[in-house]
């Protein structure tokens, strides 16, 4: 666990992570899970239950920004990736992010799309494990 050194009322995300969330399924098939640090809380939704907290995560590192701009929100991506599903993602330069989305992807061959990482957390996007990717 890393350190960190400002003080805040709200709990560092590193915090959250070590917590067990409560999922609920939802009525449109979606789960939403719900990490509580009292008194905070933090939600994430997403197609599937590790998806959910994975948002969750993403949403206690916005928040824990809000309260210290200074700090810098991690993507629960790497830059560029391949999914489960062979698609391949790269993140969009930091100028374009704002009007085109976090990242780029190819859904189907010739055609560019764009996603920003609440919608792929939502899809539960996740990388295929590369044998580069474990040594590190």
């Amino acid at each position: 666990m890393a350190t960190y050194n400002e003080r805040s009322a709200y709990p560092h995300p590193e915090d959250f992570e070590v917590m067990r969330p409560e999922y609920t399924e939802l009525e449109d098939g979606y789960f939403q899970a719900t990490i509580t640090v009292s008194p905070f809380r933090v939600t994430g939704r997403s197609a599937t239950k590790p998806g959910a907290r994975r948002a969750a995560l993403y949403e206690a590192e916005k928040t824990y920004h809000s309260y210290h701009p200074s700090y810098r929100v991690k993507s629960p991506f790497p830059k560029e990736f391949t999914d489960q599903e062979d698609v391949h993602w790269k993140q969009v330069p930091g100028m374009k992010r704002e009007q085109l989305g976090d990242y780029e992807f190819e859904p189907f061959e010739g055609e560019t799309d764009y996603a920003n990482i609440e919608q792929m957390l939502m899809w539960d996007v996740r990388p295929v494990e590369t044998p580069e990717a474990e040594a590190e």
